[in-house]
Parts: structure tokens; C-alpha cells; sequence
């Protein structure tokens, strides 16, 4: 896979729960960070207290080789209780010029939900790009190991995106 192509990765489960109980839990933006490995901390911006279009949440995030750093994200999608969207950016500036534009954001992450039977089959899906970010430092310093990053960066957010999809899981399932 090559950063050109347009790096994405999708994860899905089918929760033994109605699509309002999972609705609730995957529009708490604080939740993931509960479970994931990745992202440590979540809180709402310029007092939004639930997703709406346009409201923004910050986030911090640590990894074992970049260290610790702080997004700003923006809700671009949210059509209840099927779809909810929001758009990863560099308000620091930690991978080049700092931006809160959710057109050159670092990455888009998305819930999607549809009822399946009895339960929820629940789907999260993260495309890279096409702002700068992590990947594109990496890919930077070492070209000729393109594959090899993008594999590795794959594969990272394929297991928080696992984690996070069966926490969500195991959360409804027990009414919780």
C-alpha cells in the first residue's frame, strides 16, 4: 500500500444491541479514550457538550514513538442515530503549519450504524490525510520504507479501532 492511494482502514462488529443504546455510546466523544490505546483524553470546545455539526473537541494522544500531542477535531457528519464523523487536525502545528481547517485535516474518523437483526452491526473507519501528520513525517524522513510505515500505521490503528469497537460492544451488551 502506498501513501497515494489513499490510506484508510475500516473495523466492524455486530453488537447484540438496539442502534439508540449504541448511538448513545458511540456520540460520547470521551468514551474512545477509554479504550483506546492510543488516544488518552477527549473533551468538548467552546461549550458544546454533545456532537452537533461544527462543534470542535481537543484530544491528546500519546504514542510510543511520536510521544505525546494535542488535536483539535471538528463533527463533519452527523445524521442521527446512523452516521457520526468528525475531522482530525494540527492546531499545534506538530507535523508542519498549524491549521483547524477540516479540509486539510490529519485524518477522518467515522461511526457508522445499521440495525442488523435483533442487534447493531457497528463499523469505524479512519482515512489518512490529506493533511500532514505522523505517517507523512515518517514518510519523509525514510522514503524508501513507505510500505513498511503505512503497514505498521495500518495495523496500529486497525488494533485501537478492535479495542475500541468491542469495548463499545461489551459496554451495550451489559446495559452499561
Amino acid at each position: 500500500m502506498r501513501f497515494d492511494d489513499g490510506l484508510s482502514v475500516h473495523c466492524d462488529v455486530l453488537v447484540e444491541a438496539d442502534v439508540p443504546q449504541v448511538w448513545e455510546l458511540v456520540t460520547d466523544i470521551r468514551l474512545p479514550a477509554r479504550l483506546s490505546p492510543e488516544l488518552q483524553r477527549v473533551a468538548w470546545l467552546d461549550g458544546a457538550t454533545r456532537p452537533r455539526p461544527g462543534a470542535r473537541f481537543e484530544g491528546y494522544n500519546h504514542h510510543q514513538r511520536l510521544g505525546e500531542w494535542r488535536t483539535v477535531s471538528h463533527v463533519i457528519e452527523l445524521e442521527e442515530p446512523r452516521a457520526f464523523a468528525w475531522a482530525v487536525t494540527d492546531a499545534d502545528g506538530r507535523y508542519g503549519e498549524p491549521t483547524l481547517d477540516p479540509a486539510t485535516c490529519m485524518a477522518s474518523w467515522r461511526f457508522l450504524l445499521e440495525a442488523e437483526g435483533e442487534g447493531t452491526r457497528l463499523r469505524q473507519s479512519a482515512f489518512i490525510g490529506p493533511g500532514r501528520s505522523g505517517v507523512t513525517l515518517a514518510l519523509e524522513r525514510w522514503p524508501d520504507r513507505e510500505e513498511e510505515i503505512i503497514a505498521v500505521r495500518m495495523r496500529e490503528l486497525r488494533a485501537g479501532m478492535e479495542a475500541t469497537l468491542h469495548g463499545i460492544k461489551t459496554l451495550a451488551e451489559e446495559g452499561t
